[in-house]
């Protein structure tokens, strides 16, 4: 990778994506990897500018990195996540989701929430979850291994506050992350 230009990582539910972009503006060659996965490989790119499309993660997000000249031969390179800008889709992200990293049985484990549909991931994979009305909210209930977990939704009681999620495995609340 001796023509590598950019690194970003990217929080998705599914995980942390790394995406990596080789530029070669002598060779016109563009190359892109997806956590160390070749995804795209142009040769002799004649027009040195322009854009490279191409998907991140189980649920086949879009990804787009453009390529501007910024003087002369300076270039920049920017990420697109789903039409968005790298730092807008982050801010988006973290209104429309919830996630917890936590440590059980020798395992790091990352939960994610997605608030619009209420799916649930932990490292990477979308759980089965049961949905339940409570008193005072929602629980939504999933295993991880032999561990009970639910996420616990409950109306602030202001209205900019909204819902607040809370995850409970075994009895215990886990603390929330924040981006």
């Amino acid at each position: 990778m001796t023509d590598l230009v950019a690194v970003w990582e990217v929080a998705l539910s599914d995980g942390i994506h790394k995406i990596e972009f080789e530029h070669g503006t002598t060779s016109g060659k563009r190359v892109v990897y997806v956590d160390g996965k070749e995804e795209i490989r142009k040769e002799w790119m004649f027009k040195l500018v322009g854009k490279e499309t191409f998907c991140v993660g189980a649920a086949k997000t879009k990804a787009t990195i453009n390529i501007d000249a910024i003087s002369g031969f300076a270039y920049e390179y920017t990420l697109e996540i789903n039409g968005k800008s790298l730092k807008k889709y982050m801010e988006n992200r973290s209104k429309t989701t919830n996630t917890w990293v936590l440590h059980l049985d020798g395992e790091d484990l990352r939960v994610v929430l997605e608030k619009d549909t209420m799916d649930v991931w932990c490292n990477g994979k979308k759980m089965e979850t049961a949905g339940e009305f409570v008193e005072d909210g929602t629980e939504t209930h999933f295993s991880v291994g032999s561990h009970s977990c639910y996420i616990k939704a409950v109306s602030s009681g202001k209205r900019k506050e909204g819902i607040i999620h809370t995850l409970i495995v075994d009895n215990k609340e886990i603390p929330e992350i924040s981006y």
